[in-house]
């Protein structure tokens, strides 16, 4: 069995999915709006890189800035919409304004999802007791993945947190796979790695004009050099 990391990079649009495929990505995570942290993307755009890419991709369903939910019906409609379109993998997480997880929020989300693999993002990040939420969430059928920095402040201050949850991997809450990301650097690959983390998130880095240019492959490729 091959023990290959996993590469998610963010795309913005086709050209960013093309370029992110060529340098090695082996799924992207879709959205919009980078000013709010990463907004649902509109259909016609998750078509147009289906069409361009085939690699596997995780749509973000998230309608505001911040973590609280918002609209939850207007969530669902586009899980609803983007399930039409033919996407199969998902991103999304919500908090209370207590930092607790809204599973009144996600639940709704999840059912529309009906088993579609997804991504509980950064939200995690900002909960008030990451062992609660991962345990409160641990049996919502599809959730495979935490992308996380480990803390709010990125990856450098939460490496000690996202070692720590490596080793509990398979305990109750621990099943779901960690993917790194929130100023993830190659200087921390070693220690990841080494950590038994084997998936990572970029989206900056994969820019080297920075949000308002796109992805390049060169960048994307280092990292993949990197890690394989």
């Amino acid at each position: 069995m091959s023990n290959r990391a996993l590469l998610e990079v963010i795309a913005l649009d086709v050209e960013d999915a093309v370029a992110a495929q060529a340098g090695g990505a082996d799924r992207l995570e879709l959205v919009t709006d980078m000013a709010a942290d990463g907004l649902t993307p509109p259909r016609e755009t998750f078509a147009a890189i289906r069409a361009a890419v085939d690699i596997p991709l995780r749509v973000m369903l998230r309608r505001t800035d911040g973590f609280a939910a918002g609209d939850v019906s207007e969530l669902v409609r586009a899980a609803r919409e983007l399930r039409a379109e033919g996407a199969q993998e998902f991103v999304l997480g919500f908090l209370d304004a207590d930092g607790a997880p809204d599973l009144a929020a996600v639940e709704a989300v999840v059912a529309e999802l009906d088993g579609c693999r997804w991504t509980f993002h950064r939200a995690i990040d900002r909960a008030a007791d990451r062992d609660q939420l991962r345990k409160a969430l641990a049996d919502l059928p599809g959730l495979d993945t935490y992308l996380t920095a480990g803390s709010a402040a990125g990856v450098s201050a939460g490496l000690p947190v996202l070692l720590a949850e490596a080793e509990r991997v398979g305990e109750p809450g621990y099943g779901a796979r960690i993917l790194v990301g929130g100023g993830l650097t190659l200087a921390h690959l070693p220690v990841l790695r080494a950590g038994g983390i084997d998936a990572f998130h970029i989206g900056g880095a994969a820019r080297p004009s920075g949000w308002a240019g796109p992805v390049s492959a060169a960048a994307v490729a280092e990292w993949r050099a990197v890690l394989d």
